[in-house]
């Protein structure tokens, strides 16, 4: 049985421009292609492709976060896979609605029979508390092991074995705790991540959460940084990491 500890997250899909030759902006400095199509959409509303400020792509998406003009940031959406976060977890960031799609395993269909399992940040680092969480996802695995082997047993009269299997599977994974480890697509344009990550990343903010919230802004800042460049991570008191946005809800 496999614990994890910490949340692995990859971006599989970014934006791509494809700038219009009949309105060609003058750009200042290097920039990612979702910067570009921001700064372009922005750009469009007063017809200065001409960039009469001088401003670097830096400059101008800064302005537009000090501006709080947050509609061209839904033009660009980044797709990241996240694993190695509980169900509960999933069960947070699902309720993220607007701007967001989600393709998550499936424990109706997907054996659960070596299910890995995500240790909470909060029992981390006690062991009397780490061993007492492992014994108990051990049993709980167990117990959906042998729910699984009966039901076979039971439905064996289904001819189809596909169908059988999950039928198995849908009532025996009710054993199985909120600590079983959940693979997700997640895709969101710019705004929606970043109202995300202004939430989850609150000292407020669940434990296991905020941690792959933490996760996600790092990947992103590498990935666009003049989009996400006002947000900023800190060393909490208790240990953690969490973080704070510069410019509020754009």
């Amino acid at each position: 049985m496999e614990i994890l500890r910490s949340p692995r997250v990859t971006l599989i899909a970014r934006p791509q421009f494809l700038e219009p030759a009949h309105l060609p902006v003058q750009w200042k400095g290097e920039s990612s292609d979702g910067e570009r199509i921001a700064e372009f959409a922005g750009r469009l509303c007063y017809m200065s492709q001409h960039n009469p400020a001088g401003r670097t792509t830096a400059e101008y998406l800064r302005n537009i976060l000090k501006q709080g003009h947050g509609s061209v940031f839904e033009h660009s959406t980044y797709v990241i896979l996240i694993e190695g976060i509980s169900r509960s977890c999933s069960h947070e960031l699902v309720r993220h609605r607007a701007g967001w799609g989600y393709s998550q395993l499936s424990q109706r269909y997907v054996d659960e029979s070596h299910a890995a399992f995500v240790m909470p940040p909060a029992i981390m680092g006690d062991p009397e508390l780490e061993a007492q969480w492992t014994q108990q996802v051990q049993a709980a695995q167990t117990a959906y092991v042998t729910s699984v082997e009966r039901l076979m047993t039971r439905y064996e009269w289904v001819e189809d074995k596909v169908h059988r299997r999950k039928m198995a599977r849908e009532a025996a994974r009710s054993v199985l705790p909120n600590a079983t480890e959940v693979k997700i697509v997640t895709s969101a344009n710019v705004r929606a991540w970043r109202t995300m990550l202004e939430l989850r990343l609150g000292e407020g903010a669940e434990l296991e959460i905020r941690r792959m919230a933490v996760a996600c802004l790092q990947l992103l800042q590498r990935e666009a940084p003049s989009l996400f460049a006002d947000f900023e991570i800190y060393p909490t008191t208790e240990g953690s990491e969490a973080g704070r946005v510069g410019f509020h809800k754009v």
